[in-house]
């Protein structure tokens, strides 16, 4: 249900002019999906969606120490970006517990851009002020409410961005992004994304956006582009094995507990946490989130207790139904000795248990650029 207190996305007429089922997330009015979860899923990986993501929070950080300051805050190392360059990393806490997950755009040593997850952006922000007490003048500004943000995803997406713009973007490579002048604006164009396609990600005013979508959509009526909701969103990341912040991770577990911990670069020098995950790392990690997939008939759900034997070891931190694979998935987190793939676990769904396998992630693999 959604009331008169939520929040609207500068596309949110767009989304009920297409017949959108609009639902409550994150104090946000969104699309959940606009045709069936299971065929905007296909579109995606068929031929390329495009999604409303301006809900997602947008800082920028600028002054003279920004670069030192960015580096302190995240686990990554920042540093080896060049200008117009973007990594994923998370923000850890004193006790390497994950703050959040976002990425990080370098515009140039002194200014940058953060994109961060919509439940996070007035903790987020606080916190980024709080600690960047020693790197004055810092200015530390939000602008989600005056940029939107549009994700354009799947394998015919640089076909979408050309019949478009009229204009071939295959050379910007992952995680780099350019500005474009389009419609008397300005706007920025990354090569992310959060499906496991190939995709890009526009930031645009608030004014032009839903010009955009509208040209968008068409302009590729033959290349299948579909509007795609939080539905298929949840489902494609998942088989891709990209985790969701609140589910998969959040402030009590850290990135070498889940298959992040390659964003930790203990040799860049310090940062916020890294004593924590010095210890944890040379006390061994005590518990992992892996992959599996379900044997017998059953979906499992965010927090279904996962057993071996009669023993609890772990929960369910998200779980679905692969359109992809035809599989019932997920991801848990579960005590590391039974971490081990192909590995025979159960997940108990209300009173009973169902046979369930570890396996490897991403479920299923499909980036080609």
């Amino acid at each position: 249900m959604t009331n008169n207190y939520m929040k609207k996305t500068p596309l949110y007429n767009a989304h009920v002019k297409l017949n959108a089922k609009m639902v409550s997330f994150h104090d946000y009015e969104m699309p959940l999906q606009y045709d069936s979860i299971i065929n905007e899923h296909h579109s995606v990986r068929k031929a390329a969606g495009l999604f409303d993501i301006s809900h997602m929070g947008r800082v920028e950080i600028s002054g003279d120490r920004a670069l030192s300051f960015i580096q302190h805050i995240i686990t990554n190392d920042v540093a080896r970006l060049a200008n117009n360059q973007a990594l994923y990393t998370p923000l850890c806490n004193e006790h390497g517990g994950i703050i959040d997950d976002i990425l990080v755009y370098r515009c140039s040593e002194n200014r940058f851009m953060l994109v961060i997850n919509c439940s996070n952006v007035k903790k987020d922000i606080h916190w980024l002020r709080n600690q960047s007490f020693n790197y004055q003048p810092m200015e530390i500004k939000d602008f989600t409410d005056c940029i939107s943000l549009i994700a354009l995803q799947g394998p015919l997406s640089t076909r979408v961005l050309k019949a478009t713009f009229n204009r071939t973007f295959d050379s910007l490579k992952r995680y780099s992004f350019t500005d474009y002048h389009w419609n008397d604006t300005q706007i920025v164009i990354s090569r992310t994304g959060y499906t496991g396609e190939d995709g890009f990600e526009l930031f645009v005013h608030v004014k032009q956006v839903e010009k955009l979508w509208n040209l968008f959509l068409e302009k590729n009526v033959q290349n299948g582009l579909k509007p795609i909701g939080l539905g298929a969103r949840d489902t494609l990341r998942l088989e891709a094995g990209l985790l969701l912040y609140g589910n998969d991770m959040d402030e009590t577990i850290t990135p070498l507990e889940t298959t992040i911990g390659w964003t930790v670069k203990l040799d860049k020098g310090d940062f916020i946490g890294k004593d924590a995950l010095v210890q944890q790392k040379a006390k061994g990690i005590e518990r992992k989130l892996v992959g599996f997939e379900m044997i017998d008939r059953a979906i499992p759900r965010h927090s279904y207790p996962v057993l071996k034997g009669n023993e609890v070891i772990g929960k369910v931190t998200s779980g679905s139904f692969s359109p992809s694979t035809n599989k019932n998935i997920g991801l848990c987190l579960i005590q590391s000795p039974h971490a081990t793939i192909g590995a025979e676990i159960y997940i108990q769904i209300r009173d009973n248990n169902y046979v369930a396998r570890i396996v490897s992630i991403p479920f299923y693999c499909c980036i080609k650029t």
